[in-house]
């Protein structure tokens, strides 16, 4: 390691000040600050509140995203192995399909990004940032496991250019990136965001039948006039439970709740994640269902309030979208009425727009832009009960 550093450290005059690469400094910061431990010290009295720094927390979040990435991985080739008759199969032979089908959209995610940042941080000399560390992850976790993988390269350019980097980078973005990145192609490109058709196949390569993988919000989306939700889901093979197991197709990291909930343990335990906009998003989605339930009376609007909790990405997005610090609210009370409303719009969408089954997506990034507003009030009506008491 000694020897490493001697190395790394001969290098250094060339991308400090007046050297020949010093547009590139950004870049071998970077490597410096990831690789080595920083050899920079106060010279005079320091505030420090806590040990923790923006690269401890970001490595927290990729954390608490692998059981959702390992879940996923497995999730994926199970469920390209079941259809092929003749695949190998068992818990490693699964393991082996999805991580050939998961890692290189991980990684086209995580290089097509890179660059970006990258560039924009030699541009304005500013040091490269840990934030993408869960943007680069949290992006491929949202899409299908069949994915193009140039869609995922305009999809995070999409995300980080003008989702962040235009608001002058980490810390300055409105909206979540990776929420941004996934709403471009969503509706740019929406028939590839569904999944491509697996095939089921005999020994010997003939069709036997097309196994599309439908997911339960796209039974419920479809159901035949006069069926009830439960039924329509009930016919298909899913309860509640099978639906939190997440064994299903859908997004790589969305179906698993379990795994959703072990990453939430982890990031409050942490103090990471808000605690507060994620129990509030629920009881907002619970509230949304019950009163879907007596409003309604046919088809979504009738599925028991317990059961949004299951479906689709909604998991997925309150425990590691919803909280992003920098687009979320910040105050307090702002954190309760940014997750309520979160878990209220997400059962507005679903039951009231037959053309869009999921809205988990479209709540947080509506309430993102909501969260500025939701902290001046808050913030206001602070001051004017401060102002109250004298």
């Amino acid at each position: 390691m000694k020897f490493m550093l001697d190395m790394h450290d001969k290098f250094r005059p060339l991308f400090e000040k007046g050297g020949k690469l010093e547009k590139l400094w950004p870049l071998f910061d970077a490597h410096d600050t990831f690789v080595f431990t920083p050899a920079d010290v106060t010279t005079r009295g320091s505030h420090v509140r806590d040990a923790i720094d923006l690269k401890r927390v970001m490595i927290t979040v990729v954390l608490g995203l692998l059981p959702c990435t390992i879940f996923g991985m497995w999730n994926a080739g199970h469920q390209f192995n079941a259809v092929n008759v003749g695949a190998p199969q068992g818990f490693m032979a699964d393991m082996i399909k999805g991580s050939l089908m998961v890692l290189p959209i991980i990684f086209v995610s995580y290089a097509a990004g890179g660059v970006w940042e990258v560039l924009f941080c030699c541009v304005r000399r500013h040091e490269v940032n840990e934030g993408f560390l869960v943007t680069g992850l949290l992006f491929p976790l949202t899409l299908p496991p069949t994915v193009p993988l140039w869609q995922v390269a305009v999809g995070i350019s999409f995300g980080v250019v003008l989702g962040k980097e235009v608001f002058g980078g980490t810390g300055m973005n409105v909206l979540n990136p990776a929420l941004t990145s996934r709403a471009f192609i969503y509706f740019a490109y929406p028939a590839q965001l569904s999944g491509n058709v697996w095939t089921k196949l005999t020994k010997g390569g003939s069709v036997v039948d097309g196994f599309t993988g439908a997911t339960p919000l796209a039974i419920l989306a479809d159901l035949p006039k006069g069926s009830t939700a439960i039924e329509g889901l009930t016919a298909a093979g899913f309860d509640f439970m099978s639906m939190c197991k997440g064994v299903m197709a859908g997004s790589i990291g969305e179906t698993c709740v379990i795994a959703c909930v072990i990453g939430a343990i982890v990031l409050i335990m942490t103090g990471i994640g808000s605690w507060q906009i994620m129990l509030a998003s629920t009881i907002g989605l619970l509230a949304g269902g019950f009163l879907a339930n007596v409003i309604g009376n046919d088809g979504m609007s009738q599925l028991p309030a317990y059961y949004h909790i299951a479906l689709g990405g909604f998991a997925f997005g309150a425990v590691f979208m919803a909280t992003d610090p920098v687009s979320a609210a910040a105050t307090n009370v702002g954190k309760w009425i940014y997750g309520f409303l979160i878990g209220i719009i997400v059962v507005i969408v679903r039951v009231a727009n037959p053309a869009y089954a999921e809205g988990v997506m479209l709540a947080i990034l509506f309430m993102n832009v909501m969260a500025p507003l939701i902290d001046h009030f808050v913030v206001e009506a602070h001051i004017k009960r401060r102002s109250v008491r004298g």
